[in-house]
């Protein structure tokens, strides 16, 4: 049921450039997936579209997903707030404590229901941001109240990250600190509460760090990667190449040779490295744009939402992509330490894209409501229906 009336909530159509960028980034995640993987697909499966194929069958349910959600009154999530997280933390604990968790690199992060493979961390990224935004809109008033405002917003989706730390995931366990840290103060939590906050994080990542000699090496190979050549600082030496080797223009799609077996994780980790060699700097920086121009569609259509609740989905949303599209770039440019994540809509993984898509399809949902007073520079659409 609408919660608004004609006279403070206006209906209008799905954000259509936000539609238009997501299938963008998708077609080119589906290019470069076949460019870095076919010799690898090969190779190993005998079969060069192997990766293409699962690919675009996650991409054909993926957007029929996003078109189902983005038809749900994006306030109905409110109902599941808590049935979200309950699901989030029971299949994370099955992950870990059940036989049907898989360990693949070293790390537990892969469900296993038959034919069906999964990471449960992608659905707790979307679980802690309908529970932040829930929560924080809830709690408005108090956010500068550390025990009222701050506190219980750690606790249960500190359940999740800890499972995730479990399961040998330092990663995606930083990212979703990172996006309680970043709704925290978007939500008007006091700066000195979240400074205390991430200096009390220090130790605890510290030691999270130095007890993994393989993350030691990591760190210490991002600051010198020639220091370990042939080990840790292998990839990122190769991704240096790779986008040495692309120049302005890039060498060409599907020309590229450090796909060939010398950089690692091709078509998943490392595959902006990849679009660096074949589509050169020009590819680089319009990929970059359509990120840039994603995310600003989605700050719009937060500007916009008639509540806090849309507001911190968008946003939460918003910063999801952007803190992973971020880290990934840095990784893979060198400008961060070597660790597992993909870049958004492109990189190769069924879980993240139909996480994505799903995400963008509330995303769109909240589009379609906007203040009646919303200035013309901020309306995503004709008037309504």
């Amino acid at each position: 049921m609408n919660p608004w009336d004609e006279n403070t909530v206006r209906r209008t159509r799905f954000d259509y450039p936000l539609l238009v960028a997501v299938v963008l980034l998708t077609c080119l995640g589906l290019t470069m997936v076949f460019s870095s993987s076919a010799v690898l697909a090969q190779e190993r499966f005998g079969d060069s579209l192997y990766f293409l194929k699962k690919m675009m069958l996650y991409a054909v349910l993926g957007f029929g997903l996003m078109y189902l959600v983005m038809h749900i009154p994006y306030y109905a999530w409110k109902k599941v707030v808590y049935p979200l997280l309950i699901v989030s933390l029971l299949i994370a604990s099955l992950t870990l404590f059940s036989g049907w968790g898989v360990t693949v690199g070293g790390a537990k992060r892969w469900l296993a229901l038959g034919p069906i493979t999964f990471q449960p961390s992608e659905i707790a990224k979307i679980a802690i941001i309908i529970f932040m935004a829930y929560s924080l809109e809830k709690k408005s008033d108090k956010m500068d109240r550390f025990t009222i405002g701050i506190l219980p917003n750690l606790i249960i989706p500190g359940l999740l990250i800890l499972f995730v730390l479990m399961g040998k995931d330092l990663g995606t366990s930083f990212v979703l600190a990172l996006l309680i840290l970043i709704l925290l103060f978007l939500g008007g939590a006091r700066t000195k509460h979240l400074a205390l906050l991430s200096l009390a994080a220090l130790p605890i990542l510290y030691r999270l760090v130095t007890q993994e000699g393989y993350r030691m090496r990591r760190v210490l190979s991002f600051l010198n990667p020639w220091s370990d050549r042939y080990g840790a600082g292998f990839q990122v030496i190769q991704s240096f190449l790779a986008f040495n080797e692309g120049g302005v223009i890039g060498k060409g799609l599907g020309a590229g040779q450090q796909k060939l077996f010398y950089l690692p994780e091709a078509h998943t980790d490392f595959i902006f490295s990849v679009l660096g060699e074949e589509l050169g700097l020009i590819g680089v920086v319009l990929t970059i744009g359509l990120f840039l121009f994603l995310l600003y569609r989605g700050l719009r259509i937060a500007a916009k939402s008639p509540d806090l609740f849309g507001r911190y989905t968008a946003l939460g949303i918003v910063v999801l992509v952007g803190v992973q599209s971020i880290l990934n770039m840095g990784v893979v440019m060198g400008l961060l330490p070597t660790k597992g994540l993909v870049l958004p809509f492109v990189s190769y993984g069924g879980s993240a894209l139909l996480t994505l898509l799903a995400a963008m399809g509330v995303l769109l949902n909240i589009s379609t409501y906007q203040k009646a007073d919303t200035p013309p520079m901020f309306q995503t659409g004709a008037r309504g229906r």
